[in-house]
């Protein structure tokens, strides 16, 4: 089988050695590699030697506790995190303009102008990436039922997600960093928000969500990584876990992670 995410040995601990591998659909080369990654705040580790390959055509879950590595992962992947240790490579590229021109990343926390309105956001998207496909933009507004009048400060947590949702996955990128993207919104909002993600994904990109409600995420992701304690825990695709544990990502989330 081929190979497109590899830990180090170290990184699996105590875990099935089958489970530290995601295939590659095609045979491709990855998308996204990460060799030895380490980063640390203050003298105390986020990510601990972390090595991953991720190719593309996957939709992966980054799972794991708060606090287990997630977001400072995806921020390095997008380049605007530096100062760790180790390779990390987009396409090939190392964190810089290039990169970031095939990135897509939505943090978790607000980053749009609260004075904007939807019609007004997509034109300051159209100007600020080259990329930016307005029209789809406005399908998913639209996908969305969100009010093209309100301004974001007269909208909803959840409005207010599903616009900046429309505008990163409106980008014509290859990499989707999404970070905690259902967090904070009722469970009625997740599941309209998952299908606006899901909505026109490319074959040839990556999508990562971070999360850890894994319950929710579990039906549209093809695959997994769990990380704690800035290491790999588990990775591998999403049918072969169930399959293998007899259990569901979630239930297997809550036993390693109790």
């Amino acid at each position: 089988m081929s190979s497109s995410l590899t830990a180090a040995p170290s990184d699996v601990q105590g875990s099935d050695a089958r489970f530290n591998t995601i295939p590659s659909l095609d045979g491709a080369p990855p998308l996204v590699t990460v060799r030895h990654l380490t980063k640390t705040y203050r003298g105390r580790p986020a990510l601990r030697d972390l090595s991953l390959s991720l190719p593309a055509g996957r939709i992966v879950g980054l799972m794991g506790a708060n606090g287990c590595g997630k977001t400072t992962l995806l921020k390095i992947l997008a380049g605007v995190l530096a100062d760790y240790e180790g390779q990390v490579r987009i396409a090939g590229h190392a964190p810089g303009p290039l990169s970031k021109a095939l990135v897509s990343f939505l943090p978790d926390a607000d980053f749009l102008a609260t004075s904007l309105t939807p019609p007004r956001a997509i034109a300051q998207f159209s100007r600020l990436f080259a990329d930016f496909d307005a029209a789809k933009a406005r399908r998913l507004v639209d996908f969305f039922a969100l009010p093209a009048e309100r301004s974001i400060k007269e909208m909803s947590k959840g409005m207010g997600e599903k616009l900046r949702i429309a505008l990163m996955m409106s980008r014509r990128a290859r990499v989707y960093l999404l970070d905690e993207p259902i967090s904070g919104v009722d469970p009625a909002a997740r599941e309209i928000i998952l299908d606006g993600v899901l909505r026109d994904f490319e074959s040839d990109s990556l999508m990562l969500i971070s999360t850890h409600l894994i319950a929710d995420v579990e039906p549209i992701v093809d695959s997994v990584v769990f990380l704690k304690d800035g290491h790999l825990l588990l990775a591998g695709d999403a049918d072969d876990l169930r399959q293998a544990r007899s259990t569901s990502l979630d239930a297997l989330f809550r036993k390693e992670y109790r």
